[in-house]
């Protein structure tokens, strides 16, 4: 999902922030993401079980294959971090890569996390693997990711998200009733017609949201999530337009 870089995420919170901004709501599900990241750094294990710790539905992050194959998570396609570009390293190399947190400071615990680290934290706390696939994958890729998550018995926990519309497809061939998610930012990038067809949901960004919209996806008996929320107002919006899961980096609903 797009947002401001890494760097500006101090800017928005204030810092190094110590706890989540509450909000009236208890009927919308709310997805953690990229765990946790306005207390932790995006994407690593210490976010992910900060979001595991609180109310969170669901935890959000982004998966890539390494150059060898194996599946890491991580927003964007170089590392923030030795500026490597994680497809063309292999996991020795990545997992050498040590990250600073939110405050700036390096901590040698935040490494790049294996697919099965962020599984293991998913289903320990009972919470939603909200997997974004990054980049466009192939069919052996994809094959290979949706095995491993079944190696961890955990498709039943676990709602795919993707940009990429082919990524969709490849999961819906071989998941026929999986929970999948369409990303967009503008309603005229998604056909409703085609969402019906595949069965998938709409993973949309929160200030396209109208309740025309979130109407039409229900009465065609889809789901629709939103992203990113950080604000009260906009979720208040979008808990009265009735989304059904609001993503966000900081707000927790109560």
């Amino acid at each position: 999902m797009v947002q401001q870089p890494f760097q500006q995420e101090k800017n928005i919170y204030g810092g190094c922030k110590m706890n989540t901004i509450y909000f009236k709501n208890k009927k919308t599900e709310m997805i953690a993401h990229r765990g946790l990241s306005a207390l932790e750094r995006e994407n690593t294990n210490a976010a992910f079980v900060a979001a595991g710790n609180r109310s969170y539905f669901g935890i959000e992050t982004d998966v890539y294959a390494t150059k060898d194959g194996v599946f890491v998570l991580h927003h964007d396609a170089m590392t923030k971090e030795g500026q490597l570009v994680i497809e063309e390293q292999d996991y020795e190399t990545l997992k050498q890569v040590v990250m600073c947190d939110v405050d700036g400071e390096l901590r040698n615990d935040l490494v790049l996390p294996l697919l099965t680290d962020y599984i293991r934290i998913c289903k320990k706390y009972n919470k939603k693997a909200i997997l974004e696939i990054k980049p466009k994958m192939d069919d052996e890729t994809v094959a290979r990711l949706v095995d491993e998550i079944r190696q961890q018995d955990y498709l039943s926990g676990t709602i795919f998200i993707s940009f990429h519309w082919d990524n969709l497809i490849r999961l819906r061939a071989l998941l026929p009733n999986q929970p999948l998610q369409f990303l967009v930012q503008r309603e005229e990038e998604y056909s409703i017609e085609q969402l019906v067809q595949h069965q998938i949901d709409l993973d949309i960004y929160h200030k396209s949201v109208t309740k025309k919209m979130v109407k039409e996806i229900h009465k065609n008996g889809l789901l629709i999530n939103c992203w990113t929320c950080n604000h009260i107002k906009d979720a208040e919006r979008m808990v009265a337009c009735g989304v059904d899961f609001i993503t966000t980096n900081v707000l927790e609903g109560k």
